[in-house]
C-alpha cells in the first residue's frame, strides 16, 4: 500500500481461504453540504461504520489539515481533483508511517513476539481507519463524479454486484483496492502446477505465495479416484490435484464470491469435468482418500470482514478440519493440511497445542514436509514481525486415522 498497491483481499496469510459472507443492512452516510442536509449509502468491506462528523474537501486543502481531521475521525468528502486526493491520501500515509521515527525514546527492552505482533496490528488498523476518512462519491452507475477520475465501474460491479441506481460514498483507499483486485483479475497469476493461470477476485485471496502450492504439487497422492478440497478459494489446490491426475475433486466454500472465482478458473483451465464446486461449510457428503485443506494460519480474531483469509478466531477452521477428518476419510486415506508455524514464532499457537488436537481428534502423523517461504517480506528487515517471517517454515502435515 505504499504508493498505493494493493492485493485483492488478501494481505499475507492463508491463500485458498476466503473472508466470510456478510447479511448486513446498508447503512447511510449524512452530511451538510450547501446548506442542505445529504445523504448516500456507505459502502465499506472492511466493516468501518459511518463516520459520524463530515466536512466537504478541495483541492486548497493542505495534507496537515486533511491529517489532522481524518485522526479525529472525521470524513473528508472530496469534491476536488480525483488525482490531487490519490496525492493527498499519500501525503496522509506519510505522515501516519513517519510517526514512529519522531520517537524520543525506543523502549529498553524490545517487545515480546506476541507484544509486537499486537502492537503491529493495532498500528495498521488505526492506519487503515485513519486513510479511511477520506471518501469518495459514486453515482448510482459507479462513476466517480470528479475531475480526472478513473473509470471505475467494472471494478465496482465485480466487487458490490450490479448498480442499485442509488449513489453512494466509499473511501479512497477502497476505491484503489478495488481496481488493483481488478487488474489482478484480469491479468491472473501464472501457476506452473495448473498450466495456466489462476485469476483471484477481490475478496477472494490471491495465489501469490507459491510454496504451499509447490508442496500440494509435489507430495506423492495416495490414491487419484477422489479427493476433496476443504475451503478451495480461487480453486488452485483443486486444479493442481486435477492436473495430477485425481479424477474426481470436490472443491468446498461458503463464500459466494470464492465459489464463483473457483468455479471460473476450474472453466478457465478446462477442468470442469474432474472438478465439482460446491457450497459447503468445511466437508461434502462422503469420504475420499485424499482431503487437502489449506486454513487461515493466525489464530487471532480479524479486525474486518475482509482479514478471514488470514485470521481464524480460536482456530476455529483449523480445529474444525481437524475434528471432522478420520469421518471423512476412506480406510488408509489421508488427510493434508498445508500450515505454516508463523503462529507459533509469534506466540499465539505452540507445536504441544496442535499436536494435542491432532491427537483427540483421533489422528496420527504420517509425515511432513517443509518448506521455506520465499516472498519478500520473509528478508525484510524494517518489518516489525520480521524475526518471526524470517524462521517461518510452511508444512504439509500428512494425517491418516489412528
Amino acid at each position: 500500500m505504499l504508493p498505493i498497491h494493493f492485493l485483492p483481499a488478501t494481505t499475507a496469510g492463508a491463500p485458498g481461504i476466503t473472508m466470510q459472507s456478510k447479511n448486513t443492512a446498508p447503512q447511510r452516510l449524512t452530511w451538510d453540504e450547501d446548506d442542505e442536509s445529504r445523504s448516500a449509502r456507505w459502502r465499506s468491506e472492511s466493516g468501518n461504520p459511518p463516520p459520524k462528523r463530515v466536512v466537504i474537501g478541495h483541492d486548497q486543502m493542505t495534507a496537515d489539515i486533511a491529517y489532522r481531521l481524518a485522526c479525529e475521525g472525521t470524513a473528508i468528502l472530496w469534491r476536488g481533483d480525483f488525482q490531487n486526493a490519490r496525492q493527498l491520501l499519500q501525503a496522509m500515509a506519510r505522515r501516519i508511517d513517519d510517526k514512529p521515527r519522531k520517537a524520543k525514546k525506543k523502549p529498553a527492552t524490545a517487545p515480546s513476539p506476541i507484544d509486537a505482533f499486537n502492537l503491529h496490528r493495532l498500528a495498521q488498523s488505526q492506519r487503515a481507519r485513519t486513510l479511511a476518512m477520506l471518501v469518495l462519491p459514486l453515482d448510482e452507475h459507479y462513476a466517480i463524479p470528479l475531475r480526472r477520475a478513473p473509470n471505475v465501474q467494472q471494478a465496482c460491479e465485480e466487487a458490490y454486484g450490479p448498480p442499485s441506481d442509488e449513489a453512494s460514498v466509499v473511501s479512497l483507499r477502497e476505491v484503489l483496492g478495488l481496481v488493483g483486485a481488478h487488474e489482478w483479475r484480469k491479468k491472473g497469476v501464472e501457476i506452473g502446477a495448473v498450466g495456466g493461470r489462476i485469476h483471484p477476485y477481490y475478496g477472494v485471496f490471491s495465489p501469490v505465495r507459491g510454496e504451499y502450492i509447490d508442496l500440494v504439487a509435489n507430495q506423492p497422492l495416495p490414491a487419484k479416484q477422489l479427493a476433496f478440497d476443504i475451503g478451495t478459494g480461487t480453486g488452485v489446490l483443486a486444479a493442481v490435484l486435477a492436473r495430477r491426475g485425481v479424477e474426481r475433486i470436490v472443491a468446498t466454500d461458503v463464500d459466494a464470491r470464492a465459489l464463483d472465482c473457483a468455479r471460473e478458473n476450474i472453466g478457465r483451465l478446462g477442468l470442469d469435468r474432474q472438478v465439482e464446486i460446491v457450497e459447503a461449510d468445511m466437508f461434502p457428503e462422503g469420504r475420499a482418500p485424499l482431503v487437502i485443506c489449506n486454513p487461515p494460519w493466525l489464530p487471532a480474531r480479524p479486525s474486518a470482514a475482509i482479514e478471514h483469509a488470514i485470521y481464524d478466531p480460536d482456530s476455529r477452521m483449523l480445529r474444525g478440519f481437524l475434528d471432522g477428518l478420520a469421518a471423512h476419510l476412506t480406510p488408509g486415506g489421508e488427510g493434508w493440511l498445508i500450515l505454516s508455524d508463523f503462529a507459533e514464532h509469534l506466540g499465539l499457537r505452540t507445536r504441544a497445542q496442535l499436536q494435542e488436537w491432532i491427537d483427540k481428534a483421533g489422528l496420527k502423523v504420517d509425515g511432513r514436509i517443509d518448506i521455506k517461504p520465499h516472498h519478500p517480506r520473509a528478508t525484510d528487515k524494517s518489518d516489525p514481525l520480521h524475526a518471526a517471517r524470517s524462521a517461518e517454515v510452511t508444512s504439509l502435515w500428512r494425517l491418516v486415522a489412528a
